[in-house]
């Protein structure tokens, strides 16, 4: 099995953005957590970032054919991004959602996702924990 785990804008500044709520594990730390999990769970794993939306559509457009699944943490381009939908749809690649925090508890405008729309798992406020979850969830599926 084969994924596909795309973080979107400000990932990469993960341990150094606001760590009272991310933490203080920065995003080396999560690569090398995802890469572990993935690991033992006997998943092959392919970690990808961008702050640019058209990166990210593009890498999600590639992943048909090509990846069992998509763990996606799209950061901000939950709330507001159609493309990174439409995108997640073309592609027909099975997809999870991956939230370091509970966006349900957050800000207002965070509480709605268009990841969601496609998604067939979420998992929110676990910290790292969320990309196990959502690896072992494909794992789980024997794809």
């Amino acid at each position: 099995m084969k994924l596909l785990v795309i973080n979107g804008p400000n990932l990469n500044m993960v341990g150094k953005r606001e760590p009272a709520l991310y933490g203080n594990k920065d995003y080396n730390a999560l690569k090398k957590y995802i890469k572990r999990e993935a690991a033992a769970a006997g998943v092959k794993v392919k970690i990808y970032q961008s702050n640019h939306e058209g990166d990210i559509v593009t890498v999600i457009q590639r992943a048909r054919g090509r990846y069992d699944g998509i763990v996606i943490n799209a950061g901000a381009l939950t709330h507001t991004s159609l493309a990174v939908l439409d995108a997640l749809k073309a592609a027909e690649v099975p997809a999870a959602e991956v939230h370091l925090t509970d966006i349900a508890e957050r800000e207002d405008f965070r509480k709605f996702s268009y990841v969601s729309l496609y998604a067939e798992a979420l998992f929110k406020g676990m910290g790292f924990e969320g990309y196990k979850r959502a690896i072992e969830h494909f794992a789980a599926k024997g794809i």
